[in-house]
């Protein structure tokens, strides 16, 4: 790939989105950020593979490459359980199959609190206001100051996005949903969103990041947290599930 053959010959491994325009233009090469929005390790280039590098984000535009592929992608741990999980598909359940749509249908079907909460949270007991809150996907924007490895990384005005979020007794939840079967996944996917809560000074108990993975009639969701809250690669499982979608005339 050019654009990592171009910062090793200048030998300096920070680059800007005006260089990945460049060179993507020069190859006629569809959508240029495409190139550094790598989700999974399989996405990555053989030139990345050979030489043990990939990309991080440092915010306002700016990208690094860095070495350690298996420490900033994760591979996903196996199932610890299957649960078969019947519903009855309303009007826009599945009217597309877009990560949006896969975390509606599993909000609505209530598979995202009994997985993040637990089987005995009954809504019917609770006021509205005691019940856990929704909040929908949303964009920010932030400095970011943490550790990979033994590298401090201050991404300034970083572009944060968070495909939803809920909350309940201090607990937050933040999701990230993809289609497919990826094996592993870029860790700063739900780092950044629970970086971004960590910061918020909220008296929060537990920041839990939960990743969702639909394919077919299949629901797999892990949880993970940081037992180091600063470093990126302090990444810790708590739990995954599988729901299997049972659906109901």
């Amino acid at each position: 790939m050019e654009l990592y053959e171009h910062c090793v010959a200048r030998n300096d491994f920070i680059f800007h989105n005006d260089l990945v325009k460049k060179i993507a233009k020069k190859y006629n090469f569809g959508n240029p950020f495409d190139a550094t929005k790598l989700d999974s390790s399989e996405k990555l280039p053989q030139i990345f593979k050979d030489n043990d590098v990939c990309i991080l984000h440092l915010g306002r535009g700016y990208h690094q490459f860095i070495k350690g592929i298996n420490k900033l992608y994760h591979s996903f741990e196996p199932m610890q359980d299957s649960i078969k999980w019947q519903y009855k598909k309303s009007l826009l359940n599945e009217y597309n199959e877009s990560e949006s749509n896969i975390l509606s249908v599993a909000n609505n079907q209530r598979i995202l609190h009994h997985f993040l909460f637990g089987a005995d949270l009954e809504f019917e007991n609770l006021n509205i206001d005691e019940r856990p809150k929704t909040y929908f996907p949303h964009r920010t924007k932030m400095t970011l100051c943490y550790f990979f490895d033994k590298q401090k990384i201050v991404a300034l005005n970083q572009q944060i996005e968070i495909d939803l979020t809920l909350e309940f007794q201090g607990i937050i939840g933040v999701f990230e949903a993809k289609n497919g079967s990826p094996h592993d996944f870029n860790i700063y996917q739900i780092y950044h969103p629970f970086l971004y809560y960590y910061n918020s000074n909220l008296d929060f108990r537990q920041i839990v990041c939960i990743y969702l993975v639909r394919n077919n009639e299949s629901l797999k969701l892990w949880a993970y947290t940081f037992s180091e809250p600063l470093h990126l690669e302090s990444i810790i499982f708590l739990k995954s599930c599988e729901y299997i979608l049972q659906k109901s005339i």
